[in-house]
């Protein structure tokens, strides 16, 4: 891409899609052309092959080797109303607003280009008309160049960047949750599946901050098909 003649050239990953509760979270990592790999921070790889405490740790030295990096989020309530698909887009388009200098190519981790618009036949409608599929996005424009790339938090660094920055992000944002819904322990699981968490939602239901539309809702057992009930949080929850 830089031989191509792009001055700026990123990573984008997500975090926090197989959660049941918080948000999904997708990171981009902007780096300048005469970056090499003998500069590339020691630990750099997949956030997933990293333990949380060796992500913390690299974390200042990954984003100071970015020229630029960002963080967008989409709610729990976000990822219930438009869909995954949708939410993620939404997530990288915030990250993309939130960069000072948007890089003209980016290589995406996965097998699609989650930026570009869902067909036509997916739109939804509202009661004054047809409008864009999902919710309104940042009026930011996409980079020129995309290139999806299977298992791309693996096999380049600037996607590993932006793996790393969001898990972190994501995660920091988790553990500031927990004290608010102290049963689920947020701190420990980030909002993923874990004994705990299943365990809390049999007593408790569901957290303000959950994914009220996923699957997992219908083995709550008393929740009896019906709208779940929600725990809004404090020390002292009754289902």
């Amino acid at each position: 891409m830089w031989k191509d003649g792009h001055e700026w050239v990123g990573g984008l990953d997500e975090v926090g899609r197989g959660a049941w509760a918080g948000p999904v979270s997708v990171g981009v990592a902007v780096l300048p052309a005469h970056i090499t790999r003998r500069t590339m921070p020691l630990w750099l790889r997949d956030s997933k092959l990293l333990h949380e405490v060796r992500r913390e740790a690299i974390f200042e030295e990954v984003a100071a080797w970015c020229a630029y990096w960002a963080v967008g989020h989409a709610t729990a309530a976000e990822c219930d109303m438009w869909g995954m698909t949708a939410a993620l887009r939404l997530a990288a388009f915030r990250a993309l607003a939130g960069l000072e200098v948007v890089p003209g190519a980016l290589v995406i981790d996965g097998p699609y280009d989650l930026l570009k618009q869902p067909p036509t036949q997916l739109q939804l409608l509202r009661d004054d008309g047809p409008s864009p599929w999902g919710p309104e996005l940042p009026d930011v424009a996409a980079p020129g160049t995309i290139v999806p790339v299977v298992d791309g938090d693996a096999r380049c660094a600037a996607v590993s960047a932006a793996s790393v920055l969001a898990k972190v992000v994501r995660d920091r944002l988790m553990r500031d949750e927990a004290p608010h819904y102290p049963v689920y322990q947020f701190d420990e699981n980030k909002g993923y599946p874990s004994s705990a968490h299943k365990r809390a939602l049999r007593g408790y239901g569901l957290s303000a901050i959950h994914r009220s539309s996923w699957a997992f809702v219908s083995g709550i057992p008393w929740n009896g098909g019906s709208t779940p009930t929600r725990f809004m949080g404090g020390s002292d929850p009754c289902p």
